[in-house]
């Protein structure tokens, strides 16, 4: 007797606290979508990848003539001349091989940079959603399983409070 009142003295708070508990759902990658900076990053990263592959288009075109007008030289070379050419054409392809890991680099950087004040925007307008609705917890339900009948969908709120359709 007395170990079925400490049990039900255990189980009675636990029972309190599951009622209370209010859960949410937002699909954050639909939010991010519709939000008018995502054009405008997809747009500044669009251009600068265009002036990248100008540029790499150039280094391999001197890369090609260079390499063609060797080629076709080379026996009339002297060793000295050849062997200078040849170092010209290597230091071209180094260059080009710098160029694309600086440029991937500085690509990287620039789409975080523009994506991060996104990110906590949304971030922020979740969390705000959140306080004023009383949830608990807000999740992305791209990694839950099941989401029950009962799921609150608060995506329309966190869109209408970004001021989205």
């Amino acid at each position: 007797m007395k170990k079925l009142i400490i049990f039900l003295m255990m189980i009675l708070p636990l029972g309190a606290f599951a009622q209370d508990v209010k859960i949410a759902f937002v699909k954050t990658q639909e939010v991010i979508m519709a939000m008018p900076e995502v054009s405008a990053m997809e747009k500044t990263m669009t251009e600068l990848n265009e002036k990248y592959k100008t540029e790499l288009k150039q280094m391999q075109e001197e890369y090609q003539k260079k390499y063609s007008d060797f080629v076709a030289q080379q026996d009339s070379l002297t060793e000295n001349i050849k062997l200078r050419r040849m170092q010209e054409i290597q230091d071209i392809q180094e260059r080009i091989n710098n160029f694309v890991q600086v440029a991937e680099q500085d690509v990287q950087k620039k789409q975080q940079e523009l994506f991060t004040p996104i990110q906590q925007k949304v971030q922020a307008t979740i969390k705000a959603v959140g306080d004023e609705k009383g949830y608990m917890y807000i999740i992305d339900p791209s990694v839950l399983l099941y989401i029950g009948t009962s799921g609150v969908d608060a995506t329309p709120l966190v869109k209408s409070k970004l001021g989205l359709k």
